[in-house]
């Protein structure tokens, strides 16, 4: 059963419910618009500012792709599975080298069986509470980083086969995001590297490193790493929709470098998993507006949900 029928009627959920190839259209295209402009944007201004802020920038926006994927992977980018399908792998996915299909797989059983021991991210968000120290180490590791150098050399073993044992490849990659590594590396390496290529092609050689390869190593892996922790990380380990997992408010800055297409609104995404993102923030208005706002777990802010996660503790 879907959890929000418990909350929405189906008369409140169709509306919600209801894809749009106009929006999808538009968050595919104001992604890869928004990386271009920060591209552009030190392409005219070139300091260490603008480069910062454009890793940043476009760091933000692959996991902005990493969420548009997610959408399509639930059908809800695009009115048809067609689009859906291509848009969330060749558009999406394959870029920033993920793949669809695994992803769909490996997240619908989130869904199915969240915060369960049959949850598959269950081994992500088990480990919070921690400690501000631990945290910080974590989060070192991301901005350096060793993260995604971490994740890159596993899913190249994984891919070449090197390792006799899979399960030991496994355990050499990063416990953080499993979900987004594609199976076949080679198929989506191309695609990656061809952005990449494009970017030192419109500027300097070494614009595809530093603005897409950096990014992907380090803002990317951080920002995903604070978006699991923010979404189920020192939850209740039950099925009640309402504490098992947490919605984050987030103010412009934040939707600008953590938090891009309303992935904040995660509590409302898995009361109706196909519900467009973009109509999560309605969802969330709705759910106030039946007196449930002090039953649901809701951060004021990123701070206050790593806060709960261990950030405060010693």
């Amino acid at each position: 059963m879907t959890p929000g029928k418990a909350y929405l009627s189906t008369e409140e959920i169709r509306p919600l419910a209801e894809r749009s190839n106009a929006m999808g259209a538009w968050l595919v295209l104001h992604c890869w618009g928004t990386i271009a402009a920060a591209v552009v944007l030190f392409g005219l201004w070139p300091n260490v500012l603008t480069f910062g802020l454009a890793v940043l920038v476009i760091g933000s926006r692959q996991l902005g792709l990493a969420i548009l994927m997610h959408e399509a992977a639930h059908n809800a980018l695009f009115k048809s599975r067609k689009w859906n399908d291509f848009a969330g792998e060749w558009l999406c996915g394959r870029p920033i080298l993920a793949e669809l299909s695994a992803y769909r797989h490996y997240h619908l059983s989130h869904h199915r069986f969240t915060q369960t021991d049959k949850d598959p991210d269950l081994v992500l968000s088990s480990k919070f509470p921690t400690s501000r120290a631990s945290l910080k180490r974590k989060f070192l590791r991301d901005l350096t980083g060793q993260t995604g150098i971490k994740q890159l050399t596993a899913q190249i073993l994984m891919s070449v086969r090197l390792a006799g044992d899979h399960e030991a490849v496994e355990a050499a990659a990063s416990d953080f995001a499993q979900a987004f590594k594609a199976r076949d590396l080679f198929k989506s390496l191309p695609v990656f590297i061809g952005v990449a290529v494009l970017m030192g092609l419109l500027g300097d050689w070494w614009w595809g490193l530093a603005f897409w390869l950096l990014p992907y190593l380090t803002w990317f892996q951080f920002v995903l790493r604070v978006r699991n922790i923010a979404e189920h990380g020192a939850t209740e380990v039950s099925q009640n929709p309402l504490q098992n997992v947490r919605t984050t408010l987030a103010g412009p800055l934040a939707r600008l470098f953590v938090a891009p297409y309303w992935v904040n609104f995660h509590l409302e995404h898995h009361m109706v998993m196909h519900v467009p993102c973009w109509q999560l923030k309605k969802m969330h208005d709705l759910l106030l507006q039946k007196g449930l706002g002090g039953q649901m777990r809701v951060a004021r802010s990123y701070g206050q949900a790593l806060a709960e996660a261990g950030w405060r503790r010693a």
